[in-house]
């Protein structure tokens, strides 16, 4: 007698490019990304997230990208201002200030910063929100035809809306695959398409719109030897497959949800030894966050004694583990 099945399982697929604690991870793409960024982060690993912050469609993260290896330096003609709002119509709005040089600061600084990381990263993860583009047309102040990265809250008569054809995505994606690799040789890119859902868009809308992103990325992915797919998407879509998973708006992946796709990125691309050491990373990240009672009892003080003894041996056995700050806040807890 067959067993009756109520649900499909997309099983993990282990990854010939297994992440470790000695790698360097760079995070571009929606606010996906950055879910992940924050645990990869929580577990001590080295992280450059988002240098534009959030962006949701290809050529916004294109723009993103070229802008880090370029290292482009933004100027006061590259800004707008809005509601006394100085904005990049390439960032998004947490690059924005009352002040233009401190807007500026702040978009220089991050593209700094990311284009030195860019060229020694192991790992690029680019997640693609959406195929549908938002471009500034002659209602707009300025830049004419450019796709934002943000609206900024201006005007919706400022924009015309497009949907990216399949070819047209192809072609960007091999372009700027083909760039990263001419910058860094060595890198290895894990494309991804976020499982939120843009209602704004319309429910038949978003279909369109991941149906573009989903074929284009294949078709990539199937012609560079540097790039491989992870499906975080089908793992809440087809896998999951229950409103139960999604937060009170039906758009955003819930807690349960998020852990899920961390779990099976883990399953793809941390070995056992490296998902162990994550373990008790984990474990040590936690006892500093433990507020106790009686902190002076002799109960507390051997705790710590224990925490540092953990960390030294993990330093010792580990020393690229980022772990003096740990050790340094128990011992500086010692006695007080």
């Amino acid at each position: 007698m067959s067993t009756l099945k109520f649900k499909l399982t997309l099983a993990s697929k282990k990854s010939p490019n297994p992440i470790g604690y000695r790698d360097q991870l760079m995070l571009v793409g929606s606010c996906f990304s950055e879910n992940i960024g924050a645990k990869l982060n929580a577990h001590l690993f080295k992280v450059f997230e988002n240098s534009h912050g959030i962006l949701f469609n290809p050529i916004s993260v294109s723009n993103a990208l070229l802008d880090c290896i370029a290292q482009k330096k933004y100027t006061n003609a590259d800004l707008f201002q809005l509601n006394e709002v100085w904005n990049s119509w390439n960032h998004h709005s947490r690059f924005s200030s009352i002040h233009a040089q401190e807007a500026l600061d702040k978009i220089n600084n991050s593209i700094a910063q990311a284009h030195q990381f860019l060229k020694t990263t192991d790992h690029l993860i680019i997640t693609l929100g959406s195929a549908w583009v938002y471009q500034l047309n002659n209602q707009s102040p300025a830049n004419l035809g450019q796709v934002v990265a943000n609206n900024h809250k201006a005007p919706s008569s400022w924009f015309d809306k497009r949907l990216m054809q399949p070819n047209e995505l192809v072609e960007l994606l091999n372009e700027l695959v083909n760039k990263l690799l001419a910058f860094n040789p060595h890198l290895h890119i894990v494309l991804t398409i976020s499982p939120v859902r843009h209602l704004r868009e319309g429910l038949v809308e978003n279909n369109r719109s991941k149906a573009v992103l989903i074929h284009a990325v294949h078709e990539v992915v199937e012609t560079n030897k540097s790039t491989e797919y992870f499906p975080a998407y089908e793992y809440i879509i087809d896998d999951l497959r229950d409103y139960r998973f999604y937060a009170e708006d039906l758009v955003h992946p819930n807690y349960a949800a998020s852990n899920y796709v961390w779990e099976k990125l883990l399953e793809s691309y941390m070995n056992e030894d490296t998902q162990n050491l994550m373990k008790q990373v984990a474990e040590l990240q936690l006892a500093m966050q433990h507020k106790p009672f009686f902190a002076g009892s002799s109960q507390h003080q051997e705790f710590l004694q224990q925490c540092i003894a953990k960390t030294e041996r993990l330093l010792s056995l580990y020393p690229y583990l980022p772990l003096n700050e740990q050790v340094q806040y128990f011992k500086e807890q010692i006695g007080k």
